[in-house]
């Protein structure tokens, strides 16, 4: 990939830095996953609030020894057994990849009385390895009876993940797809609904080229805390 900073400062002047280029519409989630407390709680104490990770046990215990003003995002592939560990207090979860999983993220947002917002994520690279909807099938599930159902799931945008390459125009066109599906689905399933705003692409080594497409939120770790340990 592309911009990411080798040379690295301490926590907080990195997250100063980035901060500094984040147009006010632009979210930082700082990826705080693999990273010791210490290094979030730098973080912290620089004003950030936002954290994304993407293992369960991790997330659990973090969110649980960490202040509680934190806003925790669940960025990585979710499995559907593994939700009721983090419905009692997740702020956000990014990676909706299939149906069963918003049916499960319903049912124990119930349990605990709360509202879960959520994204849904699509595959936009071309790598295989990568989770998510196609256009088709999100149409699919948002125009489902099951979907009208959903009463503590709250849908607010999209997420995608670029292919790893350094091919620029590759990346910044699989953003404009991301965009692009977007778009039509605020025109014809969410045309009146402000909450549906939220376009979660671009990490450290992409997030200004997506930024420039329309990103809304970015995940960005190893550019605020260095190599994952």
């Amino acid at each position: 990939m592309f911009n990411i900073v080798t040379e690295m400062k301490s926590i907080s002047q990195n997250l100063l830095s980035i901060r500094e280029q984040l147009p006010a519409n632009v979210l930082l989630v700082a990826v705080s996953k693999t990273q010791l407390n210490s290094a979030i709680e730098e973080a912290y104490e620089t004003g950030q609030r936002v954290f994304g990770e993407n293992r369960i046990q991790e997330l659990v215990a973090k969110a649980e020894s960490l202040p509680s003003d934190i806003q925790w995002h669940m960025i990585g592939h979710l499995q559907s057994n593994k939700v009721k560990y983090i419905a009692p207090f997740v702020s956000l979860i990014h990676a909706i990849d299939k149906p069963k999983l918003l049916t499960e993220i319903n049912k124990e947002a119930a349990k605990n009385n709360r509202t879960i917002r959520v994204l849904l994520q699509f595959h936009i690279a071309e790598e295989e390895s990568k989770f998510g909807f196609n256009k088709k099938e999100a149409i699919e599930l948002l125009s489902s009876k099951e979907y009208e159902s959903y009463s503590n799931v709250e849908v607010i945008g999209v997420m995608g993940m670029a292919t790893f390459t350094d091919n620029e125009t590759q990346v910044r066109d699989e953003f404009r797809t991301l965009k692009d599906i977007f778009d039509g689905l605020k025109r014809d399933f969410f045309p009146k609904n402000s909450s549906f705003k939220e376009i979660s692409m671009g990490m450290s080594g992409d997030y200004k080229l997506a930024i420039t497409e329309g990103s809304t939120m970015v995940r960005i770790g190893s550019s605020i805390f260095g190599n994952r340990g």
